[in-house]
This record gives C-alpha cells, structure tokens and sequence, in this order.
C-alpha cells in the first residue's frame, strides 16, 4: 500500500498494490498495522455504509460534530466518483481549506478523511457504488450539511452538471453558519 501525504494533517490517500492475472485481481484493502506505521493512526471502525447512485447525484457535504464526529474510511466498489473534503478543524492551518480526489474501481484508490472534515462526492458514472467505514457511529440528530454551492467551494465541482440532490443536501447551510455550530 502506498500512502500519499495530502498537505492535511491526517488526510491520508491510499494506493493498493494491486496484484492481478488472468483470473482477476486482489489487493488488500486495509490493513492496520500498515495504516498504524505508514500514518502514526489508529482507526477503529464500527460501522460500514454502502450506497448506489445514479450518475450526476450529488452526496454532501455532510459531518457529524462535536464527540459525534467520525474518521471515515472511503472507496468506490464500482463506477466513479469526484470525492471532496473540507477542513473544519479550526486549529489547522488548513482549516475552510478543500481536497479532491477521483476515486474510481479502476484506480483502487481510498481516501481517510479523519474526524472533523464535512465530506461529498459527485457521482460521475451510472450504478456507482460508494463504500466508507466509520470510527463513530451516525447520529442524525448531531449531523450537518455543508452547501454543496457554497461561495468557498461552488468550483469544486463541475459547472456544466445537473445534480441530483437530496432535500437535506439542498437545505445545507454555508460556511459561516456551519462553523459556528461546531465545537472543535
């Protein structure tokens, strides 16, 4: 596995190594020990979340605050995605600061996004399937959403798309607001 430092504290882009034949192919998609050496982390997952989306549907960006806030372990199974985070620890120097990444099933790879990121993705091919592992367990009542279109992040993403989107993604709340909702 190849760890590529991303410029974020804990922000960690996964490279398998990927070992194929005519059979098919296997990687290792987690392994703890080498997560733990390559990151200096310790995640421990207690929950899995699995979607399947139609192109063009939009998911986030969503976080959990406060002590319900979750490391999330993320990759996609099937089809494509533009993944995006955003930074809400007010402490780091890349604090309202965004990262992108296209996770497909072709390149294999994984992002962790540790606690305290608002996180979305786009979905850029037909039947795609989104899977993370989460640190924390989800709460509804202590989740919030970001604006996809906010101000801050609108070029994120790309602007010839009809999205698909959720109520609660549409309803989510700009920077400013989000922030000072938080407890971090």
């Amino acid at each position: 596995m190849n760890f590529i430092d991303t410029g974020f504290k804990d922000l960690w882009l996964m490279e398998p190594s990927v070992f194929g034949d005519s059979r098919g192919y296997f990687f290792e998609a987690f392994n703890a020990k080498s997560f733990e050496i390559a990151t200096g982390l310790k995640p421990y997952f207690v929950q899995h979340n699995q979607s399947k989306s139609q192109k063009n549907v939009l998911r986030g960006l969503h976080l959990q605050k406060g002590n319900f806030s979750q490391a999330k372990l993320i990759r996609v199974i099937q089809g494509a995605v533009l993944d995006v985070v955003v930074d809400l620890r007010k402490e780091e120097p890349t604090f309202g600061k965004y990262y992108s990444v296209n996770l497909t099933a072709e390149n294999q790879k994984q992002l962790f996004v540790p606690r305290s990121f608002a996180h979305g993705f786009l979905v850029l091919e037909e039947d795609t399937i989104f899977t993370y592992s989460c640190d924390n367990y989800y709460h509804p009542e202590h989740e919030l959403t970001l604006k996809y279109n906010d101000e801050n992040y609108v070029q994120v993403w790309p602007a010839d798309v009809n999205f698909i989107l959720s109520e609660k993604d549409i309803k989510g709340l700009d920077f400013a607001a989000i922030t000072s909702q938080l407890n971090v």
